[in-house]
């Protein structure tokens, strides 16, 4: 499992949402780079089997249960995870969700659970983290947002305002941590589309393969240009997880080939 180049050597490494999509390939890559990677994911399974991915490539990971929305799990999991490994280096606050649906149409029910998971869920995670690196060395926090929070799409408000917030809320939090002595780094990786299972969540999601006759046709009719991979997505957050970042503070690396240009 481990890299030649070990980017992140002796790192110790917490990623949310990490059983699927862009987590999980975030942790697959930070783990080949020498960090001990903690998975977290309310998908207790399908988290596991990443962990054991890893740890049978050589690796090591530790899964836990986790739903970011909840300030309790936030405080066992940082409290476990400092116990075990004494530090928290890297915290990669990527879980989220999406609701599709017109701003007519949409329940504040619905309204509150994306932003609770995509922007509460950040938060939490901002914090717990610059907590646990304040009192250690520091290290860098990657929070992911989106290209939807940089340019409007109809039908996601919900998501759109949350990964807005999710921006403008990092960097506050940066500049708190250069005003606290500078140890800590908060950035943020923006993409475009990307294929994730993010997509089969949605409520148009059956009539789209209906209408083109496969998930991957239907995955290609979403975008014109075509979507990013998660692997592509875990290299932006690797850079700015490892020291090769270190002079990035209250930064964003938009990912989206033009699209918000």
């Amino acid at each position: 499992m481990m890299n030649p180049t070990h980017r992140l050597p002796n790192k110790v490494a917490l990623i949310t949402g990490a059983a699927s999509g862009i987590g999980r390939a975030t942790a697959l890559l930070l783990a080949r780079e020498g960090a001990a990677v903690v998975v977290t994911d309310v998908a207790a399974e399908a988290g596991q089997q990443v962990a054991d991915e890893i740890a049978r490539a050589g690796g090591q990971a530790r899964f836990l249960p986790l739903d970011v929305s909840d300030e309790g799990a936030w405080q066992e999991v940082m409290d476990q995870l400092l116990r075990e490994f004494g530090r928290l280096d890297v915290a990669v606050n990527n879980a989220g969700i999406a609701a599709g649906r017109p701003v007519a149409d949409m329940t504040l029910t619905e309204w509150r659970r994306v932003l609770h998971i995509n922007l509460d869920g950040v938060f939490l995670g901002t914090k717990f983290a610059i907590r646990a690196m304040q009192a250690g060395q520091g290290g860098s926090i990657i929070n992911v947002a989106s290209a939807s929070g940089i340019k409007a799409s109809a039908g996601a408000s919900a998501y759109c305002a949350s990964k807005a917030a999710v921006r403008m809320f990092s960097k506050t939090a940066a500049l708190e941590c250069v005003a606290a002595g500078g140890k800590v780094r908060v950035n943020v990786v923006s993409p475009g589309g990307v294929a994730t299972p993010i997509w089969e969540k949605q409520d148009f999601w059956p009539d789209l393969v209906a209408k083109h006759g496969s998930p991957q046709a239907a995955m290609q009719a979403l975008s014109a240009e075509g979507f990013f991979t998660p692997e592509q997505i875990a290299q932006a957050i690797l850079f700015l997880a490892s020291d090769e970042s270190s002079y990035l503070n209250a930064g964003e690396l938009v990912i989206d080939r033009g699209y918000t240009a």
